[in-house]
């Protein structure tokens, strides 16, 4: 087979690539090839990355979201890790099929643990019983955490997400793959650089303070191209999707609860959300939300009222779902798409003061949604690193402590996705060295499954082993 590496370049459009992507611009003008991909919908990272790997919808694999409602458990859950989610055969499955020579490394895409690849990283931190969060890595082989964490440093967690978010995590990234391939030369490799998602969220792709971002990314990616086509390799940078401009939140479950529909539960003073208890309620994924409705007699009056509201495009029930190949168990009964200039908030209390104490804090498991705002120090604290420093300090000595310094202001966020966007050129990309493999128009979402295969040539080695059978008989 033909070794293969997939660079996942998140954020990454057409319209981004330029001046301040000196290597990127060179390489896809003259030596690569590529197209537009139609995204799929959500355009989330967790729907897009299953879909790749699978060359199914979301109604056929099953991640519906980077996160839903479990419906088993009464449970919003978000950013799970078990590979055994995804329903449907993933192609390093078939190349193995085709050829069990066939290896496998995915350097941080999600759902990676428990998987049938060969070899795996995902972020993985610690979670202590004395409150405290440890950055760290979950790899497979076991033995690879530590050879990576020695030659590189633990995993930089607080870099891959939150207020200090930095190239410092795609780098880290960029050289555990390059690692990972000098140990075992994996047939497919597939690596996560997240570095686009962070500023294009929170400034907007507008904003010149993006450049910066963009010549990062660039010198990362022009390290790893080097490195990949000096080993022969066939190299595809792809998207999951792109960011548009965005300025007007939207508290899709402030409007379920002011007309009784949501249920909260009271404890110190704080409000949390009671899904198993509401009428109905919503899961906010960035311009995309799942609305489950208990009553089923009373989903047309539901999304009735949430189509009143300003910055909902659209509701959809039933088969309409369909539309977006979203009907499946997993969804809402209702899905709402957010105006072009409109996100989604997870956000359900009227009151700042009664948020839970989760809301202010950088927590992706415990929030029933999506947020953002995770990406901001609360811009009202004065002194904040004597403030950090101090509550770092208390955390060591093994006190409980709070890190509570993200603010509950989503007009802070300028870029979202999750929707089609109305300008092609905020679609994801996927560009190949192996312009004779490239498509020749655009593709759709679920194309690229079969992009992979073509670039490890599958489809020659299927019609080998067709040839030998037929010669045996």
């Amino acid at each position: 087979m033909q070794k293969t590496v997939v660079i996942n370049v998140v954020g990454l459009t057409q319209s981004l690539i330029g001046k301040h992507t000196p290597f990127l611009a060179e390489w896809a003008a003259q030596r690569a090839k590529g197209a537009a991909i139609y995204p799929v919908v959500p355009a989330v990272t967790c729907t897009a990355q299953a879909t790749y790997l699978t060359g199914r919808t979301p109604e056929e694999h099953g991640i519906v979201g980077n996160g839903w409602y479990f419906r088993d458990e009464c449970e919003v859950k978000f950013w799970r890790q078990s590979n055994k989610l995804i329903q449907a055969e993933k192609v390093w499955e078939v190349a193995k099929a085709a050829d069990p020579s066939f290896t496998c490394a995915n350097m941080c895409w999600w759902y990676n643990m428990y998987s049938s690849v060969d070899y795996s990283l995902t972020p993985r931190p610690q979670y202590l019983a004395d409150g405290r969060k440890v950055p760290d890595c979950y790899t497979h082989p076991a033995s690879l955490r530590d050879t990576l964490q020695q030659k590189l440093g633990t995993f930089p967690l607080f870099s891959y997400w939150g207020p200090k978010t930095s190239i410092k995590s795609s780098r880290w990234i960029a050289e555990a793959s390059k690692i990972t391939d000098d140990l075992y030369d994996p047939t497919l490799t597939l690596i996560y650089l997240p570095h686009l998602d962070y500023n294009l969220q929170r400034l907007g792709p507008g904003n010149p303070r993006i450049a910066t971002d963009l010549q990062e990314i660039d010198a990362v990616c022009a390290d790893l191209i080097r490195y990949y086509e000096a080993r022969n390799a066939s190299v595809i940078v792809l998207s999951e999707y792109g960011i548009s401009d965005v300025n007007q939140p939207v508290h899709l479950n402030r409007v379920l609860r002011r007309h009784g529909l949501l249920a909260l539960r009271e404890e110190r003073g704080l409000e949390l959300l009671d899904a198993g208890a509401s009428e109905a309620f919503a899961v906010a994924d960035h311009q995309v939300a799942h609305i489950y409705v208990k009553d089923k007699s009373r989903i047309e009056e539901v999304r009735q009222l949430l189509l009143q509201v300003p910055g909902v495009e659209a509701v959809v029930a039933g088969a309409e779902r369909n539309k977006y190949s979203l009907a499946h168990d997993r969804c809402g009964e209702l899905v709402a798409i957010a105006a072009p200039n409109a996100w989604f908030t997870y956000y359900y209390w009227l009151d700042d003061k009664k948020a839970p104490d989760f809301a202010r804090t950088v927590e992706i498991h415990k929030k029933p949604g999506y947020d953002p705002v995770e990406m901001f120090a609360d811009p009202k604290i004065k002194f904040l690193l004597p403030l950090v420093a101090g509550k770092l300090l208390r955390k060591k000595l093994g006190f409980r402590t709070l890190m509570d310094i993200i603010p509950l202001d989503a007009t802070l966020v300028k870029g979202s996705h999750g929707r089609i966007p109305d300008s092609k050129d905020e679609y994801p990309l996927f560009l190949t060295n192996r312009k004779e493999l490239a498509p020749a128009a655009d593709i759709q979402a679920t194309d690229v499954y079969q992009l992979i295969l073509r670039h490890l040539g599958v489809r020659q080695q299927q019609e080998k082993m067709k040839q030998r059978v037929a010669a045996l008989e």
